[in-house]
């Protein structure tokens, strides 16, 4: 019997099952379900907490970060990074908030990119420590963010794969509902043209 593809799902919207981008992720894992069984674990990022100065004190001082008590941000950061490490997907389903990612996703990231964990600093730069595997990043976006009709800028996937690159993450893959703001028949098209580039990216079964 082949195992399941262990998928973790970051929920970084606030708005629950009225979320675009959730909405959206549900088509990568029925894509990626069309061919394999799924093992899917799903963890809402508005549930965590942002990092403390006990964890930019065990980032700085490694003698600090030997005396990690349990319960704290420098365990509930080991825990994440296991997390993500069993994990053979990550599939992140994002809105945009001014331009960029919602200050809860970026709490995640401050969580799992540790310098000696799962990054190296070397002369040549920052060597990610992770296996690479595929990330999938479901968007929505009030504005356009693409294309000759974009308006607003972007700093959500630039930042993202920069991030996680830094881990070793390197296999990316964005798709965007754009322009949610507009509502009615053009909020429909959107929805038609993100789930035809998933479609278009998975292929049949």
């Amino acid at each position: 019997m082949t195992a399941p593809l262990r998928v973790l799902r970051l929920i970084g919207s606030p708005r629950g099952a009225d979320s675009e981008s959730l909405r959206l992720s549900q088509r990568v894992i029925e894509a990626l379900a069309a061919s394999q069984p799924l093992a899917v674990q799903d963890l809402d990022v508005n549930d965590l907490p942002h990092v403390d100065a006990r964890y930019a004190l065990a980032l700085a001082s490694p003698a600090a970060a030997m005396h990690a008590e349990p319960g704290d941000t420098q365990q509930r950061s080991a825990a994440l990074i296991r997390q993500l490490d069993d994990t053979d997907v990550l599939l992140i389903a994002t809105p945009m908030h001014n331009y960029t990612l919602p200050s809860a996703l970026k709490a995640w990231v401050d969580h799992i990119v540790r310098i000696g964990v799962t990054f190296n600093g070397t002369a040549q730069g920052k060597v990610g420590l992770l296996r690479d595997r595929p990330v999938y990043v479901t968007i929505a976006s009030g504005g356009l963010i693409s294309g000759e009709q974009a308006r607003q800028p972007d700093f959500l996937r630039p930042y993202l794969q920069a991030a996680l690159a830094t881990v070793g993450l390197r296999d990316m893959h964005f798709f965007c509902v754009e322009g949610t703001a507009r509502g009615g028949s053009a909020l429909e098209q959107a929805r038609a043209v993100a789930q035809a580039q998933i479609a278009a990216f998975f292929g049949p079964g």
